[in-house]
């Protein structure tokens, strides 16, 4: 089963795609969509669809987890992620692949079994889980990971 996780963001989307086995979880790919900050919105949207569209086509997934927005500190940023978002899922629904929703408590608690875990914690179990050679980069392919992999334990759970 290949599931691929996408953190949200305007200027940098996170991706990581994930392959689940019976017996283990292998990582396949991660990386970001990154847009220029004095690109007008309309068009970083278009290339955060068509990139989306494109990881969707190139790994054929048969599930796609992306991180809700739980909360937010600031109007301004809140706003254009959810722009964001919206693309993406719109995305998705193009596909056949089954969408999760999961908010960053969850993911959180799904990786380190800590609601309040440190961004680090999740980056080092991310690691260790794929069993990488390195903590993934930037941040947002992490948390696009972190994801994925909590997804692939959500369904596991449900069997």
């Amino acid at each position: 089963m290949i599931i691929i996780g996408i953190d949200p963001g305007t200027a940098t989307t996170g991706y990581g795609v994930i392959k689940k086995t019976k017996s283990q979880l292998m990582c396949l790919a991660y990386g970001s969509i990154t847009t220029p900050a004095k690109q007008a919105n309309n068009l970083r949207l278009q290339k955060i669809y068509k990139e989306t569209l494109g990881l969707i086509k190139k790994h054929k997934p048969d599930i796609i987890a992306i991180e809700k927005l739980f909360f937010f500190k600031n109007l301004k940023t809140v706003m254009p992620v959810a722009e964001s978002r919206g693309v993406i899922l719109l995305a998705c629904c193009e596909s056949k692949a089954q969408i999760k929703e999961l908010t960053p408590l969850q993911i959180k608690m799904g990786i380190c079994g800590y609601g309040r875990a440190e961004k680090k914690q999740i980056q080092k179990m991310v690691k260790e889980i794929l069993k990488l050679k390195e903590i993934p980069k930037p941040d947002d392919a992490s948390d696009a990971l972190a994801a994925a992999i909590c997804c692939s334990f959500n369904l596991s759970k449900a069997k």
